[in-house]
């Protein structure tokens, strides 16, 4: 397979990107030691979004939801079906099962992964007396790049299912990192503040976790499978998309707590390959082992070790690479365009 891979180090301060349950930044143990953790979702989710709003003149236009009833609803009505509710919860239903709990009946039980010119193919398939599963399979989506990026699981037909072209690991730190406390306290500004109480002047107390940590991102494209997943896609179109994407998974940050820590933050240092065959290969194990500051930072002696691992991987393995370019050796521009400009 044809890949892009990016090796990405990204220093965060204070922070709570990724949560559990109970509001805690996640973690896993890797090494032996505790690591902070950024599920590969959360990561996903930040580039897609970031893609939709940053490159709206590119097919980013596909919609995740529940709610997929009225948007089909609309879709046939609009191609002149006439029991257009009808046949929207009938392909509704093809996609998904309606969810009784809700009276609606707008919404399905698992989201559903769609575009608009996927929608609108199926409505006016329907229209012409198509058969609704037959009009669900033959619909196509060159306006939704990130469902073919991203992919899709259909639980209902898996011949609806999307295989990801993107793979994305679970972000780790570097080093050991334990999460830490954020004792925190409201103002009652009503409050006297001269009064002898013990909460005078505070409305609310309470904690927070955080932590603060150099990650380890991955992240690998399929470029033959996005080729297939996009057929018909003009190839300028795609480069731009790859670029796009690759600009994405660079420049977005997950958005929990950005208003109370304000962790935007850019990689320190980013190593893409482009690999004309072969199978993607993370290089995380270069900290299996943790790294430690030593009162010289952590970003520094992460970088070392991954470029010594790729080395080592290249001498055990055999592995062969066709382009490598970094930031911040090279500008996002620079360094973008070298990769895109391999897709064919």
């Amino acid at each position: 397979m044809k890949l892009i891979e990016l090796h990405i180090l990204q220093s965060f301060p204070v922070s709570c990107l990724n949560r559990d349950d109970v509001g805690v930044p996640k973690t896993a143990t890797f090494g032996g030691v505790n690591r902070a953790r950024i599920s590969s979702q959360c990561l996903k989710r930040a580039a897609r979004t970031h893609a939709k709003l940053q490159f709206g003149d590119l097919p980013f236009e596909g919609v995740r939801s529940r709610l997929i009833v009225p948007a089909l609803e609309k879709g046939l009505a609009e191609a002149g079906v006439g029991d257009a509710r009808e046949k929207a919860t009938e392909v509704a239903t093809a996609l998904s099962k309606i969810d009784t709990k809700n009276k609606s009946g707008d919404e399905v039980t698992t989201a559903v992964f769609l575009s608009p010119a996927e929608i609108r193919e199926i409505s006016e398939a329907i229209a012409a007396g198509k058969e609704i599963k037959k009009a669900i399979k033959d619909a196509k989506r060159l306006d939704a790049a990130d469902i073919s990026l991203f992919g899709r699981m259909i639980a209902n037909d898996s011949s609806l299912n999307v295989e990801a072209a993107a793979m994305f690991s679970h972000a780790l730190s570097t080093h050991r990192c334990e999460n830490d406390l954020d004792f925190f306290s409201a103002v009652d500004e009503l409050k006297a503040v001269d009064t002898e109480a013990e909460d005078a002047g505070a409305g609310m107390i309470g904690t927070l976790e955080f932590s603060s940590a150099t990650y380890y991102r991955f992240c690998a494209l399929n470029l033959d499978l996005l080729a297939r997943n996009l057929s018909g896609l003009e190839a300028e179109k795609m480069r731009e998309v790859v670029a796009a994407f690759l600009r994405s998974v660079l420049e977005s940050v997950p958005s929990a707590r950005q208003n109370s820590m304000n962790a935007h933050v850019r990689p320190g240092y980013v190593l893409g390959i482009h690999k004309s065959a072969g199978q993607p290969v993370q290089l995380v194990n270069a900290f299996e082992a943790p790294v430690r500051a030593n009162g010289s930072g952590l970003l520094g002696p992460s970088k070392e070790r991954l470029q010594t691992e790729l080395a080592g991987l290249k001498k055990a393995w055999g592995i062969k690479t066709d382009l490598e370019v970094s930031i911040p050796e090279k500008s996002i521009d620079e360094f973008v365009n070298a990769l895109a400009a391999h897709v064919a």
